[in-house]
């Protein structure tokens, strides 16, 4: 019995403690990026037959006066809006469907719109997804205002690769690989995945420019999620004093500027891991996938809501990333065959775009398969 009890202790904090956020998150964002594919349709004139959060079986739901299905389905890893014409949840062309359509629907059918209707519907998933990172964002700036530390060396670790190639306390960063630097947050955008690159630093030194050749090495960090990340440091500490390190208040102009400053941070970060990745110079135990996200929704709960939030805000950059991936079935695969259209003025062949779209769907199976077994076997 007392065995029973602690199982049953572990089973529902397991779901409270960890399930319940996951879900939440997920649902935040999977809703965002369904409704910008929703009301950018509609915008464009285009009909909608359903609205589902969720795949398989329909769980619970309603149909709306203007004939929209919407419902939550079984199985709450990810969601769809079903166009009219439609065949199935990814927008997969089925001219045989469409014959069969009324003159009515045929009108708003989604694969019978101009190229840019179509994008534009496309789109506007990814782009609903970023706009709810700044938004979020956007509202820590203001909350929080934002610290400011400038891009002076205070001093430096021993034995570090900055030590090493002669940087000295009181540098100043000026720029590095030729990108202007005008905050220590610039520098770390930059250093931080680049460990084991050669990057040229220019430093102000009494007044006159040095430039020093240092390669960042890799180590690793706690995110405070309960993930080790591996990053690249030069091992400078900034210097904190008073005149030179400090938190300013931001107006909704200001916190708009960072959030979308930040976000911008957080898309060119991602964009460069997938890059070394690819390369074979980043950790493939680094990409995690739902069983992990799940973990850190847990950990980000206990840390407290504005955690959660935050992590929602990553994760948004994330899907909207993933999405525009250019592999049919996913937002940026449909992205693509419109622009090759467009430019082309002529339909890809029917069964080119077929064969497309299977090795697409068998793409993302594999990748989903992959970041399954880095979470629960590989890592």
């Amino acid at each position: 019995m007392e065995l029973f009890l602690s199982l049953l202790g572990s089973t529902g904090a397991l779901i409270t403690g960890t399930l319940v956020p996951f879900f939440a998150v997920l649902l935040v964002v999977v809703f965002v990026h369904e409704m910008g594919h929703y009301l950018v349709g509609r915008w464009c004139g285009i009909g909608v037959k359903a609205f589902a959060i969720g795949f398989g079986p329909e769980l619970l739901g309603y149909t709306s006066r203007n004939g929209v299905r919407w419902k939550l389905c079984a199985v709450p890893l990810g969601g769809y809006v079903k166009f009219v014409g439609d065949v199935g949840a990814s927008s997969a062309p089925d001219h045989e469907s469409l014959t069969e359509l009324t003159a009515e629907e045929r009108s708003v059918a989604f694969q019978l719109q101009a190229n840019w209707k179509k994008a534009l519907t496309v789109f506007a998933g990814p782009a609903a997804n970023f706009l709810l990172a700044i938004v979020i964002l956007t509202g820590f700036f203001m909350i929080s205002g934002k610290t400011i530390a400038e891009p002076v060396v205070g001093e430096l670790q021993p034995g570090s690769p900055a030590q090493m190639a002669g940087v000295q306390p009181g540098d100043r960063f000026v720029s590095v690989n030729g990108r202007a630097i005008e905050t220590f947050a610039d520098v770390q955008h930059v250093v931080n995945g680049r460990a084991g690159d050669s990057l040229q630093f220019v430093f102000d030194r009494n007044g006159a420019p040095v430039t020093l050749a240092i390669t960042p090495e890799l180590v690793e960090r706690d995110d405070g999620l309960g993930n080790t990340v591996k990053l690249g440091i030069i091992g400078v500490v900034v210097d904190t004093s008073e005149e030179r390190f400090k938190t300013v208040e931001l107006g909704l102009g200001g916190a708009l500027a960072a959030g979308v400053e930040e976000t911008w941070r957080a898309v060119d970060r991602t964009l460069l891991f997938f890059k070394r990745l690819i390369g074979g110079r980043e950790d493939r135990c680094q990409l995690g996938g739902p069983v992990r996200i799940a973990e850190m929704a847990g950990k980000a709960a206990e840390q407290g809501i504005f955690w959660l939030i935050s992590l929602t805000a990553m994760l948004s950059i994330g899907i909207a990333i993933l999405n525009l991936m250019p592999v049919p079935p996913l937002d940026g695969g449909h992205l693509v065959i419109y622009a090759v259209e467009s430019a082309t003025r002529r339909p890809v062949p029917e069964r080119f775009k077929e064969f497309l779209y299977q090795a697409g769907f068998l793409a993302v199976l594999a990748l989903i398969a992959f970041v399954f077994w880095n979470d629960l076997v590989a890592c």
